[in-house]
């Protein structure tokens, strides 16, 4: 059978107190007016299964808790989430057949999951992709919970806007891939392997444009082929050979000249080489002596200035005589002061020379400056005579290497171009062989990256057969069903008299309705009751085939969100005709199925056949909180959902 789908209760746990609700009837309609809370009621409900809702402000102020008492195919759950933002990413469940908490689970990806824990209940796992059919390379966005109860909750907000967003181009490849999930049409195991071959596309994608950015540079590089670079390579290699061999002839027969005076005059030339690196190095050691020197005695200088200027300053004011207090301006003369008194304090105050050791140190300082002064000069003495020894040195290893140069010349210099020329040949051999080399590793990569390509394209073909094998075993299924439910239908849009439909069917890919030939969006304008027509008979036909065919996942549940309001008719028969084809269908399938209809103007021929939960403004669906009257009723169908 369908699979069973059932919100047994929702709780309300507001700042004033619990509001509770019971839905123990296979049809139960929320009546009311508009503005009493049915939608915010609904909303609370997608929220509590996790997904983002638009709350009204008195969800927002006054509601802390949704709680939801459900039953999915075996499990029965109690799911409980915050409202308050820093709570509602993780919800309490309880699992109520074995009266146990279990771990809270966690509103997104991180385990544990309440979209797992959902999905599973329905029996999907929960790692399910939607790849898009095409060029697409990839794998797909993931299947949660949500998009399945996006099958089953009609918001009022879009009910006579859109069907199935189907509008939301995006979101095409999810309605299609659950359609085909509820259905029976394909499994997860199929949707795997189409995301496996997407990605695979991308795979080959990726590797043929290196295979061919490779295979430009191997043209541009002028070796089209493989073989011509090896041809290059041998080449290359027997050039080095060559080259080597000729290299090794050439040094044996640029032996160094033996005869006696030529060998005298290189031993001469090579001690004369190593006298004029010793003469040059006297030089530098003579000149880091003078610089020492220097310095010496540009320090002793200073100390025989310093000494001049203080002697002078001494003499400048030994015969200053002080005629008024310094301090207090008194004059000083008049008074009696003693020899060896200081005139202005009284204090003793001898004078005692000094001048003999101030004419010792003087004395010093200048022999020392005179010692320098011979020393300076004769290091500066020694730099001019080494450096014309430099320069003689220098002058004999010419003449000497010239006189080499003019012995040698014949035998050695037509030799050593050669050697040079040998050695250039080596050296362009071997540069072409590093080159070849790196060349034969991208035929090498060539091969490799052809090779990949096609294993890549043996694994797409090999899955897309696993593919086709399944879709071709379901085919006949797929087509009985697709024509039952345009049977379905198209009986549906008959019933309820949809104005100016002759034909209704579903189409055969995107599995949306079909009005006179035409796709339901082209034939009708949205915001009008005929889409909302539409609409309800499309979900309930759905609902009607899944019912009669027991093997198939669909949930046997449909939460409605103000179908008479949205039908925007004064002919009641639309409304009459539409709640007549939910009583059948909830007659037809008693304990199998579950509808929740929010709605106002209710047909009165039909209210026995349903239970009803009736508000009003003095008794609205969040009762504990006060309603502050119709006149200043907003609704939330502007709202921005809350995630």
């Amino acid at each position: 059978m369908s699979t069973k789908f059932r919100i047994d209760s929702v709780a309300l746990a507001t700042t004033e107190g619990i509001v509770n609700y019971k839905f123990l009837s296979d049809l139960t309609v929320l009546a009311g007016p508009t503005g009493v809370g049915k939608t915010t009621l609904l909303e609370l409900i997608k929220f509590g299964f996790g997904g983002d809702a638009r709350l009204a402000t008195v969800a927002k102020e006054h509601v802390v808790d949704v709680i939801l008492d459900v039953t999915i195919g075996s499990q029965r759950l109690r799911i409980a989430r915050s409202l308050d933002s820093t709570k509602r990413k993780k919800v309490r469940v309880t699992d109520l057949a074995a009266q146990e908490r279990l771990p809270d689970h966690h509103i997104g990806t991180t385990q544990p999951s309440l979209n797992t824990l959902l999905l599973t209940a329905l029996g999907f796992p929960d790692d399910m992709k939607a790849a898009a059919s095409g060029q697409s390379t990839k794998a797909g966005s993931r299947i949660t919970f949500n998009d399945i109860l996006s099958v089953l909750y009609l918001p009022q907000y879009e009910i006579n806007i859109d069907i199935g967003n189907s509008q939301q181009s995006y979101v095409e490849p999810k309605r299609k891939a659950v359609f085909e999930l509820l259905f029976g049409f394909t499994d997860p195991s199929v949707l795997d392997m189409r995301s496996k071959v997407n990605l695979l596309k991308g795979k080959i994608a990726a590797a043929t444009e290196q295979y061919n950015t490779v295979l430009q540079f191997l043209r541009d590089s002028s070796t089209a082929q493989r073989i011509e670079a090896e041809d290059a390579l041998n080449r290359a290699i027997a050039t080095e050979r060559e080259a080597e061999s000729q290299r090794a002839e050439l040094r044996d027969e640029i032996d160094p000249v033996t005869d006696r005076h030529t060998q005298v005059m290189r031993d001469l030339l090579n001690e004369s080489e190593r006298n004029l690196a010793d003469t040059r190095a006297t030089v530098k050691e003579l000149e880091r002596q003078r610089n020492e020197y220097a310095l010496e005695r540009h320090r002793v200088q200073s100390d025989l200035d310093r000494l001049n200027r203080m002697r002078d300053a001494g003499e400048r004011l030994a015969n200053i005589e002080f005629l008024v207090c310094p301090r207090c301006v008194q004059p000083l003369s008049g008074r009696e002061v003693q020899v060896d008194t200081c005139r202005v304090c009284l204090q003793p105050d001898p004078v005692e020379t000094s001048g003999e050791v101030d004419q010792y140190e003087l004395r010093q300082l200048t022999q020392q400056l005179e010692e320098m002064d011979d020393q300076l000069s004769s290091l500066t003495l020694g730099i001019t005579e080494a450096n014309d020894a430099v320069a003689n040195r220098e002058d004999l290893v010419r003449k000497l290497t010239a006189e080499l140069d003019s012995r040698t010349i014949d035998r050695v210099s037509p030799r050593l171009q050669a050697y040079s020329d040998a050695t250039e040949r080596l050296a362009t051999a071997r540069a072409q062989q590093e080159q070849l080399d790196g060349v034969l590793r991208q035929w090498d990569r060539v091969s490799d990256l052809e090779s990949a390509v096609q294993d890549l394209r043996t694994q797409q073909d090999r899955i897309q057969t696993q593919i086709d094998q399944a879709t071709q075993s379901l085919a006949e299924r797929r087509q009985e069903l697709l024509d039952e439910i345009s049977e379905e239908f198209d009986a549906a849009v008959a019933t309820l008299g949809i104005p100016g439909v002759q034909t209704a069917t579903i189409h055969r890919t995107n599995y949306l309705p079909v009005l006179n030939g035409k796709m339901f969006s082209e034939f009708m304008p949205p915001g009008g009751g005929m889409m909302t027509a539409t609409q309800l008979a499309y979900w309930t036909s759905l609902l009607a085939v899944a019912l009669r065919h027991g093997e198939d996942p669909y949930p046997a549940f449909l939460l409605i969100d103000a179908p008479r309001l949205a039908l925007n008719t004064p002919d009641d028969d639309l409304a009459a005709a539409l709640y007549r084809r939910l009583v059948m269908l909830a007659d037809a399938n008693q304990g199998k199925v579950q509808f929740i209809i929010a709605d106002n103007n209710l047909p009165a021929e039909y209210r026995s056949h349903y239970s009803e939960i009736d508000f009003d403004y003095d008794s609205p669906t969040v009762s504990t909180v006060h309603h502050p009257g119709r006149s200043n009723v907003k609704t939330i169908g502007n709202a921005t959902p809350n995630p």
